[in-house]
Formats: structure tokens, C-alpha cells, sequence
């Protein structure tokens, strides 16, 4: 019962999340045209495998902070347990990727280079987030497993683990 409910929550907030750069992404284009910056129309069906790319990618990071983490991708209520196995075996931030991966395939989809810039942006702000929130508060919640980790797992690019 108590997974349920934290499935339950890391859909919601999942939600949440989307919608709010969903909301974002869709604003942007107005910008498109002060831009003078055009996306070529072959782009639109690299932007549908784009984003389903991430899409899957975020879903496989919700999966795995529900059944191994047991906690949601919400930084205010976050796994219980250590979570380095799934996609985070190969990228410290998989989450964040899926959703930048997301927001650029939708950019390409609508041939907008507003929503790019956006996708760029939101790389920024997470990054910035993982640098001087989200990193600490690891550190200081699973000590020498997340610092050994944090040695071994890059944050960014992907590579195969040893």
C-alpha cells in the first residue's frame, strides 16, 4: 500500500513538473519571430524521436525512484534509499537529460528555436540546481556511497560504468 502511494505521488508531481514546462515551452514561441532564426522542416520527425527518447528515459527514472528508491523525482520528497543503479549508473542527472531531451524534440517538432533556447535554459537551471542544491543535500544525506558515487558516475555525459 505504501508503494502505491508513493506511486501515486511521483505521478502527480511528474505532472506537475511537465505541465509547468509544458506551460513554459508553449509561451516561448511567441519569441519565435523576433528570433529570425528558422528550424528546418525535416527536423519535425527527428524531434518526435527526440522527445520520445526522453520521454522514456525520464519514465525509466520514475520507475526506478518508486521501486528501488522508494521515494519520488521531487526534490521536497525524494528516495529513501540510495538509488545508483538504472539509468543512473551511467549519468548522474538521467532525469534532468530525459526532460531537456523532451523540450528540445518538442522544439524541433514545432520547428520553434525559442523552445530550444529554452531547452538550453532549462540545462542551465538544473545545473545550477545540481551544483549548489541538489549535490550537497546528497552529500550530506548518503555521506561516502554518494561521494564514491559521485566519483565514479559522471554528472552529465554518460559512460559505462567499471
Amino acid at each position: 500500500m505504501k508503494s502505491l502511494f508513493v506511486a501515486i505521488r511521483a505521478v502527480l508531481y511528474s505532472t506537475g513538473f511537465v505541465l509547468l514546462w509544458g506551460w513554459l515551452a508553449v509561451s516561448a514561441r511567441r519569441y519565435d519571430a523576433g528570433l529570425r532564426v528558422g528550424v528546418p522542416p525535416g527536423a519535425q520527425m527527428l524531434g518526435i524521436g527526440v522527445a520520445v527518447a526522453g520521454a522514456l528515459l525520464c519514465l525509466a527514472c520514475i520507475v526506478t525512484f518508486i521501486v528501488r528508491g522508494r521515494g519520488t523525482p521531487a526534490p521536497f520528497d525524494p528516495p529513501v534509499v540510495f538509488v545508483p543503479t538504472g539509468p543512473y549508473k551511467y549519468v548522474r542527472n538521467p532525469m534532468y537529460i530525459g526532460a531537456a531531451l523532451v523540450l528540445a524534440g518538442y522544439g524541433l517538432f514545432q520547428r520553434s528555436a525559442s523552445i530550444l533556447l529554452l531547452s538550453v535554459g532549462f540545462l542551465v537551471t538544473m545545473h545550477l540546481f545540481v551544483l549548489l542544491l541538489e549535490e550537497p543535500g546528497l552529500e550530506r544525506r548518503f555521506g561516502d556511497d554518494y561521494v564514491a558515487y559521485k566519483q565514479a558516475v559522471n554528472r552529465w555525459l554518460p559512460r559505462v560504468p567499471r
